[in-house]
């Protein structure tokens, strides 16, 4: 019998997350990577809400934010004055553990994953390039190259392309990768200033009928990253630098460089690929779809991949679930992409309009803040949720059944504070669990304690109801914190159903 472990392709932080969740599940695998190391430039900068709240379930939340710093505010201007302030620290209160966007550059960001896992036995395969691949229905045969050491032909249960958007894994299954390319060339610099940063917490934009820039404090007082579309007179340019366009930049933010720590130009995308899964196969993060910098979504969407399919595997190569619980792997992660791709990207299709970019700022931004970028209801609750990837539902899923008070299947387990902390903390398992905001009736205490199925009971209060919670409704809680299964009823037979159609066992079962 072969051994059950799965093969992580790219150690980027969508392979490197799906690492951590399969190891703090016991899960073996091997993860590799053609590159010598961690990246070196900070690259993607933001990390979400959510994807803090599903590191707090690992115990690695708190490492990344003291590493990083909040981003509590952003700053809109015309080049002159700040026509919006948008406060996410308030907007996000009451919602979230984490009610801010984390500054934390990606190179410290994967370091961080990889200390991580090295403290648990776990280690990266640098220099090891993946050569072929072949699902043979019972498992997937790899060919896999260290440098300078003969290929090596491995078998595994699974395969999971975390490599890129230049991915081996997608084009080796033969999958279309549909989107498209904005016009504009863009620009990207992290940049040290004479003059420290006066306030960390915040980030600016600068928008005009001329140009769109986005900046803020990275690592310490004196670094900044800017991002920002190209002067049309060099849109042809591939050899463009920093020193070029400078005047361009100081002249719309006011902000000097003192040393260019890096500089680069690129083509933003728009793609989702046609399928995230194909027999034993799986792609994840910027191999199955890319955005544009629009809210910082990309390298969080593939986190978020990463947690969704690492319970599910666990599960499955455990004997936990049936098999088929990995469809709902792509049903809901490409549905996400796609309404991301239509949602943020129209909206930053909208801000790199030359034609718009004035009207934009005078029209909407200065009435109503961001969440017009979103087009979604004028709400800064609802700007925080779309940001935050805290809104993130899986309604449709196979895996979502029934309503309860406003919580339905598939959404993201609403937070509250309760008298003994808050209603996240038993989430820290990672495991299926049951949550009663009210009062458990014996026989599903009873029916709970014999599957070893986590049973947690919040005594009711109003915040609950404003939450959305009915009182003393059942709601079964899935390892990644979404909810499962919500009845107004404790009813068992209803719950057993569920726990059957996918084979479901509690971790805590052996």
């Amino acid at each position: 019998m072969m051994n059950p472990q799965i093969l992580i392709v790219g150690a980027g932080p969508t392979g490197l997350a799906l690492a951590y969740g399969l190891a703090r599940q016991g899960v073996p695998f091997r993860i590799i990577d053609k590159n010598a190391g961690t990246g070196t430039a900070s690259r993607a900068l933001a990390v979400h809400a959510r994807i803090l709240e599903q590191y707090a379930q690992f115990g690695l939340a708190e490492r990344n934010i003291i590493q990083g710093h909040p981003i509590l505010s952003l700053d809109v201007s015309d080049g002159n004055e700040v026509k919006a302030t948008v406060k996410f620290h308030d907007f996000g209160k009451g919602m979230s553990p984490f009610p801010f966007i984390l500054s934390l550059p990606q190179d410290e960001h994967e370091e961080i994953l990889v200390e991580e896992l090295n403290k648990i036995g776990v280690e990266v395969e640098w220099n090891t390039s993946l050569i072929s691949f072949e699902d043979k229905g019972e498992g997937v045969t790899a060919v896999l190259q260290q440098q300078d050491k003969p290929a090596e032909t491995a078998e595994f249960a699974y395969l999971c392309g975390c490599d890129g958007a230049g991915s081996m894994v997608r084009k080796g299954l033969g999958l279309q990768f549909p989107g498209g390319t904005y016009k504009q060339l863009f620009f990207v610099a992290d940049i040290e200033t004479a003059k420290p940063a006066e306030n960390m917490q915040k980030m600016d934009m600068y928008m005009d009928d001329e140009g769109f820039m986005l900046y803020m404090s990275v690592r310490n007082v004196v670094t900044k990253r800017i991002l920002g579309i190209v002067p049309e007179k060099f849109n042809d340019r591939t050899d463009l630098q920093y020193d070029e366009i400078s005047d361009y930049i100081e002249n719309k933010i006011r902000v000097t460089a003192a040393k260019v720590n890096w500089f680069s130009t690129y083509r933003v995308h728009y793609r989702v690929s046609e399928q995230f899964a194909k027999g034993r196969i799986f792609i994840l993060g910027d191999a199955g779809h890319l955005h544009s910098p629009a809210g910082g979504q990309g390298m969080n969407t593939g986190i978020g991949d990463a947690i969704n399919l690492a319970w599910k595997l666990a599960a499955v190569i455990q004997g936990k679930a049936a098999p088929r619980i990995l469809n709902t792997y792509e049903k809901e992660r490409i549905s996400f992409a796609r309404r991301l791709i239509a949602t943020t990207d129209k909206a930053f299709s909208t801000i790199v309009s030359q034609k718009l970019r004035g009207t934009l700022l005078r029209q909407y931004f200065v009435p109503y803040g961001l969440p017009a970028v979103f087009k979604f209801p004028f709400s800064q609750k609802n700007a925080f949720k779309i940001l935050s990837q805290i809104h993130i539902s899986y309604r449709d899923s196979p895996l979502s059944y029934g309503k309860a008070g406003k919580v339905y299947g598939g959404m993201r387990l609403p937070w509250i504070q309760t008298a003994r902390g808050d209603n996240f903390a038993p989430l820290r398992s990672v495991d299926w669990q049951i949550h009663i905001y009210g009062k458990a009736k014996p026989e599903l205490i009873n029916f709970a304690r014999s599957q070893s199925l986590e049973l947690h009971e919040f005594p009711w209060n109003a915040q609950m109801k404003d939450a959305g919670f009915k009182q003393d409704a059942l709601y079964l809680i899935r390892p990644d914190g979404h909810v499962g299964l919500a009845v107004e009823k404790q009813w068992l037979r209803v719950l057993k159903a569920y726990l059957e159609t996918y084979g479901i066992v509690a971790f805590g079962v052996e």
